[in-house]
């Protein structure tokens, strides 16, 4: 089974994207125990715009931001599914991805745009898997399940 769909919506294709988004999807699924549970991710890569749309029809907020993330499952839910998997393929949660926004932020973080969109990718999977950063205890616990991820697939933060 696949475990991550991959959209392009009003930017072009490249497949060094969709490699990267592969990896690290398959990454943190391996991590949390969701390879072989008939789940599957949702990533749509986009435009300011686009991005801009979409968090203002789904959250009220009218401008541009980095990542958006839609989870399918409470937590309570999720640990089940780790723990039992799913009798029928269903979609973990959606990520959306401004491509544009993720340049400018590698430049301004001084790292690689690979390990920026790597980022994105890690921050909205652990956002639909139940993670929030509004608490500092819960942010604590987030970002450390984020830097996992990232050293997995050797993009760690640079120190």
């Amino acid at each position: 089974m696949k475990i991550v769909e991959i959209e392009y919506k009003a930017i072009d294709a490249e497949q060094e994207y969709s490699a990267l988004i592969e990896n690290v999807v398959k990454t943190c699924f391996e991590i949390e125990n969701l390879i072989d549970k008939n789940m599957e991710m949702n990533i749509i890569l986009t435009n300011p715009e686009e991005i801009r749309k979409i968090n203002r029809e789904y959250r009220k907020i009218d401008r541009q931001t980095d990542v958006l993330s839609f989870p399918m499952f409470e937590k309570d839910e999720l640990l089940q599914i780790q723990k039992n998997g799913n009798a029928i393929p269903e979609v973990l949660g959606d990520i959306i991805i401004s491509i544009e926004q993720v340049k400018k932020q590698a430049i301004e973080y001084g790292h690689s745009f690979e390990r920026e969109l790597a980022y994105m990718v890690v921050h909205g999977f652990y956002h639909c898997m139940g993670y929030d950063h509004i608490k500092e205890e819960d942010k604590k616990k987030m970002r450390k399940k984020e830097e996992v991820a990232l050293a997995k697939v050797g993009l760690e933060r640079d120190i």
